[in-house]
């Protein structure tokens, strides 16, 4: 008996700490926009309504990008409220780094690019 009274309080205990869950309403909301937010690349690129490349991979990219913001607002509940902000500033961390290494990376990539390729005119060599 006095296992089960542990186990009620203990589920009681842990369940003040979880962020509030979604309703079935926001669930299908949820749903929806990522479905709509993954056909539309698709028809971006079957259809060839963007005829630059550029813009088009821009416009993915940028749906990729809501889809993200659509999965952690919907399914994974993030909110400013959560867990006393804790959630909402290590995900802000973590955007941070990501984009300081991808940044730095194709910084030091395009430089090495441009200064250590090879030159194959042989009229530029001094």
């Amino acid at each position: 008996m006095s296992s089960h009274a542990e186990h009620h309080a203990g589920h009681h205990g842990h369940g003040e700490h979880e962020g509030a869950h979604g309703t079935l309403g926001s669930y299908v909301i949820g749903f929806v926009l990522s479905v709509i937010l993954t056909v539309i690349p698709f028809w971006l690129v079957m259809d060839g309504t963007i005829l630059d490349k550029n813009m088009t991979a821009i416009a993915i990219m940028a749906l990729a990008a809501v889809q993200v913001v659509v999965h952690m607002i919907f399914f994974l509940h993030m909110n400013g409220r959560a867990e006393g902000g804790w959630t909402m500033l290590s995900l802000i961390f973590t955007l941070i780094v990501v984009v300081i290494m991808l940044a730095g990376s194709l910084w030091v990539m395009y430089h090495l690019n441009t200064n250590m390729m090879p030159i194959h005119d042989p009229s530029q060599l001094p």
